[in-house]
């Protein structure tokens, strides 16, 4: 018997001494951290608000590939109905408009999307950064401006041919002023080569180049943003305070133009975005935030007053005799510059949002929030496409009829068209994923897509 205790203790101790059985591998947990970057992640492990705690990721999983159980539906679905309702306000006096977020709040869809489109690159990148190291993020982010930077300009080339078909078809020149598309029909050498650089904004056309530029920087950003957030927020505070009474812009073309979403501001809009969005990635779940208490509330009371004083500004634009609430004193808005006016509210939302919904909220599972979802998981496809249907709606209305009945129609046809094309996309890139269980059985003998 004792002969056989040692003969087993010897067993064991070869058996420890063998790669493959230590015990950071048998517990990944109890690994060591690796020397590199790790102040960088220490010094990002803070504790988020509650209105982001909510159905946070543990920061062990957050670090490796995305999950379809990680997957924040809000975030999807959200982008989603934001680019429905660019689709159904870019339509001129769409009946359906007054129905859309502008209507009620001082800000719109832009807001949201951007916002969104800053926290979802630091998610994404903010993990590559941490697993391959800054060389990797930086050219993957700069590889999804080159993929939008080209969407953007197949776009233009379409937008223009729809607009100058439509002028044609219908002898209508005043489609070219209101769609900024003259310049390009009077001087394409020039115009051509300004909207290569983002400088030639049609109508419509404006968001994506703010978008595309603001990925180019956004390297920058993101490893500032992991080594000291405050580095990065105070600059861009800064900045966006100093463009609101200096009116700071950047040119465009034509000569006396400027950028319709003013770069110098919308950036700090995306920018705190991205700053949330890298602290999900790096958050421990098991750390309790304290409650959001009298925050909540005064974030409510901020929607609430936003909210009537709005409704007010549009039951006035119908019915003069109701007074617009301090309409001389707060109008107009500014959007060029992300006015405070519009900051306020939506950071408010954003609080109030995140503090009310959870990331299992039962109405994400519903049929109507999944086709949303499906549309803000497309998001480049469904937003490009959203943009020629709102122009094609825009003259549908114009040469043929206006009627409520033709708007309910032409409204209802391009949403669903919205929601068929992200399905279709999605369906379209399952097909070329090979499912794990089938290239595990298979050892070899299915050859998958390249």
């Amino acid at each position: 018997m004792e002969a056989n205790r040692s003969a087993a203790a010897a067993d064991r101790s070869k058996s420890e001494e063998r790669p493959g059985t230590r015990l950071s591998e048998l517990r990944p947990e109890m690994a060591p951290l690796p020397t590199g970057g790790c102040a960088h992640r220490q010094r990002a492990m803070r504790p988020l608000p509650t209105w982001l705690l909510r159905g946070a990721p543990s920061s062990n999983k957050t670090e490796g590939p995305a999950t379809p159980s990680q997957r924040d539906l809000r975030l999807d679905f959200f982008r989603g109905l934001a680019l429905i309702f660019i689709f159904i306000d870019h339509i001129p006096e769409n009946i359906l408009s007054y129905f859309t977020l502008q209507a009620y709040q001082f800000y719109d869809a832009a807001e949201v999307f951007i916002f969104i489109s800053g926290y979802t690159a630091a998610l994404v990148y903010g993990r590559t950064l941490a697993l391959q190291g800054a060389f990797f993020a930086t050219a993957q982010i700069l590889r999804r401006a080159w993929q939008l930077y080209v969407a953007h300009i197949f776009l233009f080339m379409i937008f223009i041919a729809e607009v100058s078909y439509t002028v044609t078809t219908f002898n209508n020149p005043m489609y070219n002023d209101e769609m900024r598309v003259a310049d390009f029909l009077e001087e394409p050498h020039i115009a051509i080569v300004k909207a290569l650089l983002l400088q030639f904004q049609p109508t419509f056309l404006d968001i994506l180049p703010l978008y595309i530029l603001l990925l180019v920087i956004f390297p920058v950003i993101l490893l500032g943003l992991r080594l000291q957030p405050l580095l990065v927020l105070i600059p861009s505070f800064l900045l966006y305070a100093v463009v609101q009474p200096t009116d700071l812009t950047v040119p465009a073309y034509p000569e006396g133009h400027v950028w319709y979403f003013n770069p110098l501001a919308w950036q700090f809009l995306f920018t705190v975005g991205a700053a949330l969005g890298l602290r999900r990635t790096t958050l421990s779940p098991h750390r309790d935030a304290p409650s959001a208490g009298v925050w909540l509330l005064m974030a409510m009371v901020v929607i609430g007053a936003a909210f009537i004083i709005r409704l007010s500004w549009m039951i006035h634009g119908i019915w003069d005799a109701s007074p617009g609430l301090f309409l001389k004193d707060l109008w107009p808005v500014n959007k060029n510059n992300l006015s405070p006016i519009r900051l306020v509210p939506f950071f408010a939302m954003v609080f109030v949002v995140g503090n009310l919904v959870p990331m299992d909220a039962a109405f994400l599972r519903s049929a109507a929030a999944k086709s949303l979802i499906l549309c803000g998981q497309q998001s480049l496809e469904v937003f490009c496409l959203g943009i020629l249907l709102s122009a094609l709606g825009h003259f549908v209305l114009s040469e043929y009829s206006s009627t409520i009945v033709t708007q309910f129609a032409v409204n209802v046809a391009g949403v669903v068209a919205l929601c068929l094309t992200a399905k279709m996309i999605a369906w379209y890139k399952t097909m070329g994923r090979l499912p794990q269980a089938a290239a595990t059985g298979s050892r070899g003998n299915v050859a998958g897509p390249q």
